[in-house]
């Protein structure tokens, strides 16, 4: 379908501020631990809060920012994507805001609407409060805050790296789009099927002139299908592109691997960390990728934009988010703990035993030293007392 058509059909629907999306995910909510939060600052944008927060943390305490895909609610992506049993068993917290069907027609976030992805406006600013609620009243530390995003999620995924990047240590695109690429719908509607291809000093300088930083960056991972048709995968290339510009990284790429099947692309900076990664999965449509993840477990349940790929997108997000590491950590800490002892400390003296048990030892042992007697004798009996006396003097307690 041409653009034109795309656009006279949008025009048709009861909202234009939206993309028609298929309602999907919008099964039973019960089973997410996602808890709403109210009265967390400034909501401009008019969103809803909802988080999770583990009973052990890791330390220094980190936040995950999540944010859904159209037609989606924040319980049912972290259902499908798996984020609150990650929250749990690696101990970070969860942040899941969630856009509401009066501001969006599709419960898309508006990636796309100027005073939605400004700095201190919109729904951006709404996003910003609610980390910072959630760094205050649970004690995350400032340089652990993460997020991550599917599709128009995805795309303010990047609209939040590009308008407080002094706020995130990292982030990760699913199947979005570049910051700054679009001010209203018909500029959406061609990065989404055609992206552009756009000069990267360009795509870093849209960043650049979001805020007033200057870097360092934060580090970025970027995932797309290979075969996308609803968010074209050649906006994988810009994203990655608009944050190489940004950390001043050459366009080749310093590694190529294979992991779980999938080609993924690397950038190091000179102390040799990864400050951009690309994974793109063959022969995936669009949403986020899900499988088992390296430690045999997995995370989320396959749906519509959930899909079986072979590799669990979560899973490898938190690792390059560094979190995964808390439990090996954890135990290694506990080992040495358990192996410490005081400086002072003396070994304790081997206990006597009491003379109740050893007295009995003694006896079954004089006792089973009787002679076997004849079956006329044996009726009569052993000499008991003989017995007894003999233990009483094994035991030191007759002379």
């Amino acid at each position: 379908m041409s653009l034109a058509k795309n656009i006279d059909l949008l025009r048709r629907l009861p909202r234009l501020d939206g993309l028609r999306f298929a309602e999907f995910g919008r099964g039973p909510d019960a089973s997410s631990p996602l808890q709403e939060v109210t009265g967390f600052g400034d909501n401009p944008g008019a969103l809803h809060m909802f988080a999770f927060v583990p009973a052990r943390l890791q330390k220094p305490r980190a936040l995950v920012v999540v944010l859904h895909g159209c037609g989606q609610t924040a319980a049912a992506y972290d259902l499908g994507a798996g984020w609150s049993t990650l929250a749990q068993h690696y101990g970070f917290a969860l942040l899941m805001p969630e856009q509401q069907r009066i501001n969006n027609g599709n419960t898309c976030f508006n990636w796309f609407n100027p005073e939605d992805t400004a700095r201190g406006s919109g729904e951006a600013h709404s996003i910003r409060e609610m980390i910072a609620h959630m760094v205050g009243a649970h004690r995350i530390d400032p340089a652990r805050v993460f997020i991550t995003g599917l599709s128009a999620g995805g795309g303010m995924t990047s609209v939040m790296l590009a308008t407080y990047p002094e706020v995130f240590a990292a982030g990760a695109v699913i199947a979005g789009l570049p910051y700054g690429i679009a001010s209203n719908l018909r500029e959406a509607l061609e990065g989404m099927f055609h992206s552009p291809v756009r000069p990267a000093r360009e795509l870093g300088d849209l960043v650049r002139n979001a805020s007033d930083h200057r870097g360092p960056w934060p580090k970025i991972s970027v995932w797309h299908g290979s075969a996308d048709r609803t968010v074209n995968p050649g906006n994988a290339n810009e994203i990655v592109k608009q944050w190489l510009d940004l950390h001043d990284l050459p366009d080749a790429p310093m590694a190529e691997t294979i992991v779980d099947g999938h080609p993924r692309q690397v950038w190091w900076g000179k102390d040799g960390e990864t400050l951009v990664e690309c994974y793109a999965i063959a022969d995936m449509a669009h949403g986020t990728p899900l499988g088992l993840a390296d430690n045999d477990q997995r995370y989320g349940i396959e749906g519509a934009f959930l899909i079986e790929a072979g590799i669990s997108s979560s899973y490898h997000i938190a690792k390059f988010f560094g979190l995964t590491a808390w439990i090996a950590d954890a135990a290694k800490a506990d080992a040495k703990r358990a192996d410490v002892k005081p400086a002072d400390a003396k070994p304790l003296a081997k206990p006597a035993l009491s003379p109740a048990p050893h007295l009995a030892r003694t006896i079954r042992a004089a006792v089973a030293e009787q002679p076997a007697e004849p079956k006329r004798e044996r009726a009569r009996g052993f000499d008991l007392s003989q017995i007894i006396t003999r233990a009483l003097t094994a035991a030191g307690l007759m002379k």
